[in-house]
């Protein structure tokens, strides 16, 4: 215990600070993944699925009311502007506010509309207003944290609303009849709570609430990117919702659990996107494209053996996570948790569109993959039902991640001297096993002696082959240590 506690001491500020912050990462999902047992009980599948159609909507309007202005330019911001951080966040706050409050504004001219055309109450509107605003409030502050490494109050406070909102939540939904609303305003509560002390101590320590030339910056900067933050988005929230006005709220409640589990699968993306993605850009920098290839191939198997045991296992986790009336969710975790390895694979090719700049081309390929997810799930869901928006998952993805692929050798052909740093044949080999394993599992869901088998093998095989998975793992430790020493 000393010899660890004296070598994690040892380990410099910036190594440690990325390991707190990906610990946050992942307790903030896995409380919320442990929860979702008591939710699910306590909630119908009608009940969740409307909450789940909140969450979509929210996805969808914190963007166009926020100008998700904590999530691009002001993380670059207060480096760019380091001798003027403080004075950077308070103005961007001010902005921030000033958005809310006449969204909000345009939200009461007409909010009987607005609630039939969200299929939401005023109090939910208005609590959705709320959580953008202290959400937003919490990410300018979270940013100024990461750029200093002042990790230890952000762990504190992250674990204190990941512990405080479900606590609160369940409470009120437990005692109310109007779940979906007391669930929501155990979040709203919990925030204001947490949050708003943020909101006045960055204005004090910035002393600005308007800058003409940082909510300039600002607004030039993100206005261009709100399409693609859009589109990522609705590609990821539009099935929900067209499930719900198209299906019912109840099959909706269903899909919803089935794409929160796939998306357990998202914690090892971030973890490797984090680990890998700045070692990725100085190789990109340095012009040593063939270096990257031997890590991301690694990558590529690892995320692809963890949602195979997702869609492994799928039936007892369903089971786990929510009661008989949610059953039907199994038929949905497989191709969501495919859909999973083509978010991770398109990030890998992205990141050479994103080094150069060229965001217009980025933002052209996110708006066709959301065109392209509603156009097939209003035909598709009509002609097979909700498990078909799965699918839809999975091949928008797909051709989001071939779309990335090209854009990304056009990239190379201007800025690499045609240097690739990924064969599509070595790539193919991953993927289209990848693909065929996942479909097979899925067919022995109705045989479970067969898929007993294959997990009593699988088990098996992680034991032989321990040294090698612990000796990859290491060796992507060893990248973020020695990317964060540089």
């Amino acid at each position: 215990m000393k010899k660890a506690l004296a070598k994690y001491t040892a380990l410099p500020i910036q190594v440690r600070a990325s390991l707190w912050f990906l610990i946050c990462s992942f307790l903030q999902k896995g409380i919320s993944m442990i929860t979702t047992p008591i939710f699910t009980r306590i909630m119908s599948t009608s009940d969740y699925g409307q909450f789940g159609v909140f969450n979509s909507w929210l996805g969808i309007i914190t963007i166009l009311v926020s100008m998700n202005f904590y999530a691009g330019v002001h993380a670059q911001g207060v480096v760019k502007f380091s001798n003027d951080r403080y004075q950077f966040t308070s103005s961007l706050q001010g902005l921030t506010t000033i958005l809310v409050m006449i969204w909000t504004i345009i939200y009461f001219v007409a909010h009987e509309f607005w609630n039939n055309l969200l299929s939401l109450t005023t109090l939910q509107m208005l609590s959705m207003m709320l959580i953008i605003w202290m959400t937003a409030i919490f990410n300018f502050w979270a940013n100024e944290q990461r750029v200093v490494y002042s990790y230890r109050t952000l762990v504190i406070v992250t674990v204190l609303v990941s512990i405080m909102r479900p606590a609160l939540e369940i409470v009120l939904v437990t005692h109310s009849s109007d779940k979906v609303t007391a669930r929501i305003l155990g979040w709203v509560i919990i925030e204001i709570i947490a949050y708003f002390w943020m909101y006045i101590l960055q204005l004090k320590k910035g002393g600005v609430f308007y800058s003409g030339n940082f909510w300039k910056y600002a607004i030039s900067f993100n206005l261009p990117l709100i399409p693609h933050y859009l589109s990522q988005t609705v590609l990821n929230s539009a099935d929900r919702i067209m499930i719900h006005e198209m299906v019912g709220s109840s099959e909706s409640g269903i899909y919803n659990l089935a794409y929160s589990v796939s998306l357990i699968m998202t914690l090892f993306n971030t973890a490797l996107a984090q680990t890998i993605s700045p070692w990725i850009y100085n190789k990109i920098k340095e012009k040593n494209e063939k270096d990257i290839a031997p890590i991301a191939y690694g990558s590529l198997i690892l995320i692809a053996i963890v949602n195979l045991l997702l869609i492994l296992l799928a039936p007892e986790v369903v089971a786990i996570f929510a009661p008989k009336s949610y059953f039907d969710a199994i038929w949905v975790i497989p191709p969501v948790a495919l859909s999973v390895y083509f978010m991770y694979s398109y990030d890998l090719f992205a990141k050479f569109a994103f080094y150069y700049e060229k965001t217009t081309i980025i933002m052209l390929a996110s708006v066709f993959g959301a065109a392209l997810n509603i156009g097939l799930n209003y035909v598709f869901i009509k002609l097979f039902g909700y498990i078909a928006a799965g699918y839809t998952t999975l091949v928008c993805y797909i051709v989001y991640a071939v779309a990335h692929y090209i854009i990304m050798r056009k990239v190379c052909d201007k800025f690499c001297e045609k240097k690739y740093p990924y064969n599509i044949k070595t790539i193919l080999k991953i993927t289209v096993p990848f693909l065929m394993v996942g479909f097979v599992l899925l067919g022995t869901y109705l045989y479970p002696f067969i898929r007993y088998s294959i997990v009593l093998v699988v088990a098996v095989i992680v034991v032989i082959k321990r040294k090698l998975i612990i000796g990859y793992l290491k060796s992507l430790l060893r990248l973020r240590e020695a990317e964060n020493n540089t």
